[in-house]
């Protein structure tokens, strides 16, 4: 096992523990005192995974998302070995969110799960698969062109899901993200159309890893966990 393994597990359920805690979180608090605006859950959703990004990056790579993940292995921009942890260790800090918001917050608004509103199931299914689509393109061109001295790149992931947010969280709840809406289901018992988010994520996900292949950059712009990284 690759001795770097265990921190970067670490710093990925911390990550999404963080994203899943704050935007999650940000729904239940909105619900107790009857919403906010939409931008301002967007601008929750942004920072919701700006700051594990920010925190975890030069770590994990801040996946913090399964499919994100899968995206990249798929790609060949990490290797596949490293994706079971990824996977354990998001759908961990996720579970572990969504139940710290249920004893913090109490278990209103079915924790944050996403549901569709407003919508049929193929629309809803269309609207996650786009946007999901959206963010591992956002994800990639930070992977393939690295931090470098232009930091304003890891804005671009939070930005596609600050977006979503805005744009399609009315209607379908804004996932992209398996684990951010397998927690919340389970913890309040919300399942309806569960697979719709569950399946439109990881196809969209696919979808940009079979038409974008990696550029030719130095593998150190790649992160950690890419392929070839021997630490």
């Amino acid at each position: 096992m690759n001795r770097e393994a265990p921190s970067r597990w670490a710093a990925e359920a911390a990550g999404t523990a963080l994203l899943v805690g704050i935007g999650t979180g940000t729904i239940v608090a909105a619900g107790r005192v009857g919403g906010i605006p939409q931008w301002a859950m967007g601008v929750s959703w942004f920072l919701a995974v700006l700051i594990p990004i920010v925190l975890f990056i030069e770590i994990s790579g801040a996946h913090l998302n399964p499919v994100v993940t899968l995206s990249l292995a798929f790609s060949g921009r990490i290797a596949w070995k490293e994706a079971p942890g990824y996977w354990i260790s998001q759908f961990g800090g996720a579970f572990l969110a969504s139940f710290l918001v249920l004893v913090t917050l109490g278990g209103g608004s079915h924790l944050g799960a996403t549901l569709p509103a407003n919508v049929d199931v193929m629309g809803t299914f269309g609207l996650e698969t786009a946007f999901t689509a959206l963010l591992v393109a956002a994800v990639f061109l930070l992977a393939d062109r690295g931090e470098g001295t232009a930091r304003w790149r890891i804005l671009l992931p939070p930005g596609a899901v600050g977006v979503s947010t805005y744009l399609i969280g009315p209607w379908t709840g804004s996932s992209l993200n398996p684990a951010r809406s397998l927690a919340p289901a389970v913890l309040s018992g919300t399942y309806t159309d569960l697979w719709v988010y569950l399946l439109a994520a990881p196809l969209a996900a696919l979808a940009i890893a079979v038409v974008w292949k990696p550029r030719a950059v130095d593998l150190a712009d790649r992160g950690p966990g890419r392929v070839g990284d021997s630490r």
